[in-house]
């Protein structure tokens, strides 16, 4: 009897444990089985949302083994920061400086998965029809955040309207390093998010593309000056971002890539008005001297 007791009891005590390790189990069996799409959540906004919204619909998307998730946010920094908490897996509104400049005064890093566009920053202007034509003294508003403070002024010196130092900083370059000013402009900085409804109370004003476009703006037609899209502005690809130390993860590498399928370039060469410039290279592309 004794022994029928021991015997009972050390099967029940199996049966215990394996029921406790089952669930533990099952969910790591249902997270390896590739039959089931792969659950990404993306953090986005403006047409950036529009446009991971229209590759979630996608075929490939389906193909690929992914489900996405297209989650809005209005606050940049906020995007940033559920990125790095891993609150999202990716997010998709920031150029590569920005990103530079977030890890820079951030302690949670983020971490480009690869490069989707770059698009023109653009002066505009209600009241001027050429660049020369801005008087002595004219306001022109620009970007409040560092990354595209600095990308502005770079911007304005390109136009001929400034002139900054020696060795300007490029991500995190402010109204101080301005050491020319000929018709003593009036620059500044404003928080971005009320740029365009305060296009008509300035001069003139610097706007990224996706704001512009927000204001039914395009910066090939309605700019009165725009910077190139060449090696010379690498700075300024849009990437599609993740937490430090994701960025090599194979599902979230498939969904880079499927933002450079014909299909999806054909959708934003259609709604932007080629104002979203297709930039389909390795990371290494940004980090490059040559």
């Amino acid at each position: 009897m004794k022994m029928f007791t021991r015997l009972f009891l050390s099967v029940f005590v199996l049966v215990l444990a394996a029921c406790s390790k089952a669930p533990e189990e099952q969910k790591t069996t249902a997270a390896a089985d590739p039959s089931k799409p792969q659950k990404v959540v993306i953090a986005s906004t403006g047409s950036d949302a529009d446009i991971w919204k229209y590759i979630a619909t996608l075929p490939e998307t389906k193909a690929a083994g992914v489900e996405l998730e297209i989650k809005n946010f209005t606050d940049y920094v906020a995007m940033n920061a559920a990125t790095a908490n891993k609150e999202v897996d990716l997010n998709a509104f920031q150029s590569y400086n920005y990103m530079l400049a977030f890890n820079e005064q951030s302690k949670d890093k983020v971490a480009a998965v690869s490069t989707t566009y770059i698009e023109p920053m653009g002066i505009y202007t209600d009241k001027y029809k050429k660049l020369d034509e801005l008087p002595n003294k004219a306001t022109i508003a620009i970007p409040n955040d560092a990354a595209n403070e600095s990308r502005a002024l770079s911007l304005l010196q390109s136009a001929g309207l400034i002139k900054l130092k020696a060795g300007f900083d490029p991500v995190q370059g402010t109204l101080n390093d301005v050491i020319e000013n000929p018709k003593q402009l009036q620059i500044k900085p404003i928080p971005m998010a009320t740029a365009v409804r305060v296009k008509s109370e300035v001069d003139a004003i610097v706007l990224g593309n996706t704001l512009a476009m927000e204001g039914g703006l395009n910066v090939l037609k309605d700019a009165i000056y725009y910077e190139p899209t060449d090696q010379s502005t690498k700075l300024y690809v849009n990437l599609l971002v993740t937490a430090a130390g994701r960025e090599t993860d194979p599902t979230l590498t498939k969904v880079g890539a499927l933002y450079h399928t014909e299909a999806v370039k054909k959708y934003v060469a259609e709604h932007f008005g080629g104002t979203k410039i297709d930039v389909n290279q390795p990371l290494s592309y940004l980090t490059d001297t040559q």
